[in-house]
């Protein structure tokens, strides 16, 4: 059994017991929290589909930890101009593990 689900503004494909980074949530640590947004739900073949969404049907998931993801090298720069800039970057994610989708 598995969902397509809208977190925080993306849409994630989940099942029961998988643990995936989403960007960060506001409730702290060891919190649940429940996603009403779910486009999609395939039961072993039963496939709904959500218009927009799929009615009364929510995943649950808990809270792992809030961490930092990889960082990015952002680099610019114009040949013979002497321009060139490096930046870096690191989002804040939030690692979910799903516990029911009902």
């Amino acid at each position: 059994m598995y969902a397509i689900v809208d977190i925080a503004g993306q849409q994630f494909k989940v099942e029961k017991g998988k643990k995936i980074f989403v960007h960060r949530l506001p409730e702290d640590e060891g919190k649940k929290v429940n996603f009403d947004k779910v486009y999609l739900v395939d039961n072993d073949g039963d496939v709904k589909i959500g218009n927009p969404t799929v009615e009364g049907t929510k995943v649950t998931a808990k809270i792992l930890s809030h961490l930092k993801g990889d960082k990015v090298v952002v680099f610019k720069k114009k040949r013979r101009k002497g321009y060139s800039v490096k930046n870096g970057h690191r989002q804040y994610l939030t690692q979910i593990e799903i516990e029911d989708i009902k």
